[in-house]
């Protein structure tokens, strides 16, 4: 995308905004969704800078106040009962160490959904539904099954020869998967399959949680208790990578009658939880999770409003919760183009790793509605010309 770009480079950004090398500057609507606080949030940032001059990374010897004081704060906000909190530098790492602590439980069959996405490392990739990061790489994990999406019977029809012995992986809404919102009660009806064939239900919340649907987690809303549950991207607070697997305590049994085995030289850094606890507590103070909610709603009904004149041709359906938002084109190329002209235009967007049709927009919570107005007015005008283009 750089090349693609001219060679333009991001070197500055504060709040929703990346100013580029040349002096341009763009609002960031995109992000992967990382960024719930803004850029350079300045408690986040003040928490870091206090860390770094005091204490940024640990000796791995003594106990560490800071990562006690992060797990604590996260614990805090987690489902009841998901308690055990695990940290790691990336979204990747916690979805490994959730495989381990399956296959430690002797769940070795891994159940997971087409077009979900949990990342690229070995194990990670093993669950990445997606051939084409896959194929490079085989072979893969072993015994991994993948089941349609918001499909309960498909997945009882996979967990009923794997008895005891299965984890089964699941996103609250598939954010690469092209912010695929299952219907109502799905995730009620994971967990109770997972508890009648005796399954470990991980629920992936790297992208999802933090408040990033208007809720702190995305299994918040029908009330389910996962086995573990997986932060990232929104914990660090825009400004140090860190992530979390979070665990009851009869789930995390393993890790913590044995310590040593899955460890990181890296793995809850002072830098790095500093980073973390200044977030939840940040979001804390300003109602980021409310304000998520109540900013998705807008721009959820505006942005539909915008695409209304392409619905039917160009634009074939708007759909999100909280500030994750997809909008699904007719054709593959429209997502390029469209892409392309708002960058031009001096916005921000991603597309989607596992849904090559839909634009997705993970913007932060601190957007002001001057911000709000100027990328509905860009969008407007960008869909105008990307539909003169594919017109034409």
């Amino acid at each position: 995308m750089g090349r693609v770009m001219g060679g333009m480079a991001e070197v500055r950004s504060e709040g929703a905004w990346i100013h580029a090398d040349d002096g341009r500057r763009f609002l960031d609507f995109g992000g992967y969704g990382v960024f719930i606080l803004g850029h350079r949030h300045p408690a986040v940032v003040e928490a870091v800078h206090r860390q770094i001059d005091t204490h940024p990374l640990a000796s791995r010897v003594f106990l560490e106040p800071v990562a006690a004081r992060a797990a604590q704060a996260l614990a805090a906000h987690t489902p009841p009962g998901v308690d055990y909190v695990h940290f790691v530098n990336s979204g990747a790492e916690a979805t490994e160490a959730a495989l381990k602590l399956a296959r430690a439980h002797g769940r070795t069959s891994v159940i997971t959904t087409r077009r979900g996405f949990h990342g690229k490392t070995l194990g990670a990739l093993s669950v990445t539904a997606n051939a084409t990061y896959q194929t490079p790489f085989q072979p893969l994990l072993p015994d991994v099954t993948q089941v349609d999406y918001d499909d309960p019977a498909d997945l009882e029809q996979a967990l009923a020869p794997r008895r005891d012995r299965a984890c089964v992986i699941v996103e609250p809404v598939q954010g690469e998967g092209g912010v695929r919102i299952p219907r109502p009660g799905y995730l009620r009806q994971v967990r109770a399959l997972c508890s009648t064939y005796g399954a470990l239900l991980v629920v992936d919340e790297i992208q999802t949680g933090m408040g990033r649907l208007g809720t702190w987690w995305g299994v918040d809303a029908e009330g389910v208790r996962p086995d573990v549950l997986l932060a990232g991207k929104g914990l660090s607070g825009g400004v140090v990578p860190i992530a979390a697997m979070a665990a009851t305590a009869e789930a995390y049994g393993p890790f913590s009658r044995d310590p040593y085995l899955h460890t990181s030289t890296f793995g809850a850094s002072p830098i790095a939880c500093a980073a973390a606890l200044a977030t939840v507590r940040a979001m804390e103070a300003e109602n980021t999770v409310a304000r998520a909610a109540a900013l998705g709603l807008r721009l959820r009904a505006a942005v539909r409003e915008v695409c209304a004149p392409y619905r039917g041709g160009l634009v074939r359906e708007v759909r999100g919760q909280g500030l994750l938002i997809g909008i699904e084109f007719a054709e593959e190329q429209a997502v390029g183009e469209l892409l392309l002209e708002l960058i031009a235009r001096g916005v921000l967007v991603n597309h989607s790793l596992n849904s090559t049709r839909v634009l997705r927009l993970t913007p932060p919570a601190v957007v002001d509605d001057e911000e709000l107005d100027l990328f509905l007015t860009t969008l407007a005008e960008a869909l105008h010309s990307t539909a003169g283009r594919m017109s034409g």
